[in-house]
């Protein structure tokens, strides 16, 4: 019988490791684990909302027809 595990081993430098101990210091985060995994859904959850999101808001583009229409294109 295969058991489903929860998390994966990943491997980073020891320095950076250390430096990342040093960094959570007296915050909330109560591992080197806990941070990682914090910090790189932060990094997916920005990067997959820009490849979603609009380049221009409703309001940029009627700012952007009201100029082109002032100088003369529509």
């Amino acid at each position: 019988m295969r058991s489903k595990r929860k998390y994966t081993t990943v491997s980073i430098p020891i320095t950076l490791y250390n430096r990342i101990k040093k960094l959570i210091e007296n915050t909330g985060f109560t591992s080197v684990s806990q941070y990682v995994t914090y910090v790189l859904r932060e990094i997916i959850s920005a990067h997959e909302e820009s490849k979603y999101k609009e380049p221009f808001t409703e309001e940029d583009r009627r700012k952007i027809i009201e100029r082109l229409r002032r100088l003369g294109y529509l």
